[in-house]
């Protein structure tokens, strides 16, 4: 009984009457409260009203009149202009999550998707839990198609596109490049929502000297696009989701893999080392080293399947040192290569291990042994 009577108080201080409030769905709720006037307003003009009326569930995240008389002068009126009607929409939409979701969830999620297509960030501080830079300040406002917890600020989705947001984040400038040379960036622009594992640019100073020059010439453009679309997924795919997935198909054609241990998330041989930065078109999450497509791998497992099957021969001929010769050979020249960093220290380290003797046959099986570690982290990718 007394947490009947705590929550019926909770809604008499809302301006809600509760009997009304479960005959009523959420936009005649938000009326009758009479501290939403702006939000009412504003669902009408974008034309939100019988979607929000509809069977749902809905939860909103809805804004008192106080919270939209905090942005600067003369914004509601603007937005209210039939001209900026889609804008408003995505604003609206950004607060609309689907499903009925209580307060006891919200607290346990780091975010939700809403009926915007964006993000919108959740986290508890100090007790009080902020939905992006807006705190709650009623929840559990139940409704008959669905839930309404009041903020005290009005939130606000991407208004950048990917490409926008990649300049602005000034650590993504060589993507940046590449992008405009393989011809990218009106894709990154685009209506079409996109996923974006974005390396940054001391992603990009890892791979070999001149590699990103030579890459960035017009005859190599279809080799950089193939690059590039490697990293972008079709549709906003969110860091749980990839992780759930484990594998994505890229633009590219080929999949990358998404693993997950006690060290970090992971793509392909990737870190992920920032995730689900939200554009309007899309999302970003940031590696820290450049992916390859598999064509790459391929050619380097035969370069390496080669190299053994000449050096065996060699080797059971008693041409030890020849042998340790077209070894190395096959390991410099896939480090010419836009190989993933993390094999190519694996390179450096054998070829060091292999030049610290000067016997010959030590030299072929030190090769031998770190060529079919190679091959096997390559197999792997």
């Amino acid at each position: 009984m007394k947490l009947m009577l705590r929550y019926l108080a909770s809604l008499t201080a809302c301006g809600l009457i509760a009997t009304n409030c479960l005959a009523a769905d959420i936009v005649d709720t938000a009326v009758s409260a009479g501290k939403f006037k702006t939000l009412a307003a504003a669902l009408g003009a974008a034309d939100l009203v019988d979607a929000l009326k509809g069977k749902g569930p809905f939860t909103v995240f809805a804004p008192t009149d106080e919270a939209f008389a905090k942005l600067p002068a003369g914004t509601v009126e603007t937005l209210l202009k039939p001209e900026n009607k889609g804008k408003l929409a995505g604003i609206l939409t950004y607060h609309v999550v689907s499903g009925n979701v209580k307060a006891k969830q919200v607290v346990g999620l780091k975010g939700a998707k809403t009926l915007n297509g964006q993000r919108v960030d959740i986290k508890v501080e100090d007790g009080t839990v902020m939905v992006d830079t807006a705190k709650v300040v009623t929840t559990d406002i139940a409704c008959d198609n669905g839930v309404i917890h009041v903020i005290d600020s009005v939130i606000l989705p991407a208004d950048k596109n990917l490409a926008e947001t990649a300049i602005g984040a000034g650590k993504f400038t060589t993507l940046v490049a590449a992008a405009k040379a393989a011809g990218l960036v009106e894709a990154l622009a685009g209506k079409d929502a996109l996923t974006v594992f974005a390396p940054t640019d001391e992603a990009f100073a890892k791979l070999p000297a001149g590699t990103v020059e030579s890459l960035l010439k017009p005859e190599n453009k279809s080799k950089l696009v193939d690059i590039l679309k490697y990293h972008i997924v079709a549709g906003r795919v969110y860091s749980e989701d990839a992780v759930a997935a484990k594998t994505a198909k890229t633009l590219q054609g080929s999949p990358i893999m998404v693993t997950v241990s006690d060290a970090g998330a992971k793509i392909n041989s990737s870190n992920l080392v920032s995730t689900d930065i939200d554009a309007s078109n899309g999302v970003i999450h940031v590696i820290d080293t450049v992916l390859m497509p598999p064509g790459k791998q391929s050619n380097a497992r035969k370069t390496l399947e080669n190299a053994v099957a000449k050096g065996a021969v060699l080797f059971n001929a008693g041409h030890h040192d020849e042998c340790a010769t077209v070894y190395k050979n096959a390991m410099q020249e896939l480090m010419s290569t836009e190989i993933d960093s993390s094999l190519r220290s694996h390179m450096v380290k054998v070829l060091n291990a292999a030049n610290s003797t000067t016997c010959p046959t030590t030299q072929s099986w030190t090769l031998r042994n770190g060529i079919d570690q190679l091959h096997h982290q390559l197999g792997s990718k």
